[in-house]
C-alpha cells in the first residue's frame, strides 16, 4: 500500500476544498439554517409531534442526510472529474499507484468533507431545536457509512461525466429529490398506504430511516433491513469502480 501517495491525493483535494469553504461549507449551512426558519416556524407550528419527537428536531437527521448526500457525490466527481478535465489524470495512472489507492485518496477526502459538513449542521440545529441522540456510536456509523458509499457513487459519476453540466445532473435531478420524497420532512406513516409501498422502492428512504433511529429509536423501516440496503448499495458502487478501473471506462481515453 503506497500510503505517502494517498495522503498525497487526500491532502490536495482537501486543500481545494479548504480554498472554497465559502461555497462548499457556508453555503450549505446557511441553506439548512433556512430549511429549519421555514419548516420549524411555518409547519411545525401545525405538526407539534411525529412519533413522540418535536417537529423541528424531527427532522434534523434527514437535513442532515440531504446534504450528506449531495455534498458527497458532488465532492468526490469534481475531484476526479477534474483531473480528466486538465489531463493530469494520466499522470495518476502511469504513476505506481494501485486503483485502490487512487479510490481511497479521491473517496476519503470526499468523504471527510461531507462529514465534516455533517457534524458543524448538527452543531447548527442545536441552536434551533432541541436534541438528543439515543445511539451515538451508531450515528456516527451511519454518518460515515453513507458519506464513504456516496462517494464512491461521486468518484464514478465524475468519470462517467463528459461536462460540467453532466456534474450536476444527478445530484440535483436524482439524489435530491429522492432525498426530499425519502422521508426528511416527513413519517412514511403519514402517507396512504400505496404510497408508503413505493416509497420503499426509494433507497433513500433506508437511509433516512436508519439515521434518524439512531437520534429517536424510532423508524420507518427495520434498522436490520436499512443496514442491508446500505450494505447492498455500498456493494453495487464497489463493483461499479472495480469495472471502471478493470475497463479503463473514462480512463484512457
Amino acid at each position: 500500500m503506497n500510503l505517502p501517495a494517498i495522503v498525497a491525493i487526500y491532502k490536495f483535494e482537501m486543500a481545494r476544498w479548504v480554498r472554497t469553504l465559502l461555497q462548499s461549507l457556508v453555503s450549505p449551512v446557511i441553506a439548512t439554517s433556512l430549511y429549519f426558519v421555514v419548516f420549524g416556524a411555518a409547519i411545525g407550528s401545525r405538526i407539534s409531534e411525529i412519533d413522540g419527537v418535536p417537529y423541528g428536531a424531527f427532522i434534523v437527521p434527514g437535513l442532515i442526510m440531504l446534504n450528506l448526500l449531495t455534498q458527497s457525490v458532488a465532492n468526490a466527481s469534481f475531484g476526479i472529474y477534474f483531473p480528466r478535465f486538465t489531463g493530469t489524470i494520466y499522470e495518476q495512472l502511469s504513476a505506481p499507484l494501485s486503483p485502490v489507492e487512487v479510490v481511497a485518496g479521491y473517496v476519503g477526502a470526499a468523504a471527510t468533507k461531507s462529514i465534516v459538513l455533517g457534524l458543524i449542521i448538527l452543531a447548527t440545529a442545536t441552536l434551533f431545536v432541541d436534541i438528543r441522540i439515543d445511539h451515538p456510536a451508531w450515528m456516527v456509523f451511519f454518518l460515515v457509512l453513507t458519506a464513504i458509499t456516496f462517494s464512491l457513487l461521486g468518484f464514478v459519476i465524475g468519470l462517467w461525466a463528459e461536462g460540467f453540466e453532466q456534474l450536476q445532473l444527478v445530484p440535483l435531478l436524482v439524489i435530491t429529490p429522492l432525498t426530499f420524497l425519502g422521508g426528511t420532512f416527513y413519517s412514511l406513516e403519514v402517507l396512504p398506504p400505496l404510497w408508503q409501498k413505493i416509497s420503499l422502492l426509494n433507497p433513500v428512504v433506508y437511509l433516512v430511516s436508519a439515521f434518524r433511529w439512531s437520534f429517536y429509536s424510532t423508524a420507518d423501516v427495520g434498522v436490520e433491513v436499512s443496514l442491508a440496503m446500505i450494505g447492498l448499495f455500498l456493494a453495487l458502487c464497489l463493483a461499479a469502480v472495480w469495472w471502471v478501473f478493470k475497463t479503463g471506462y473514462r480512463l484512457k481515453s
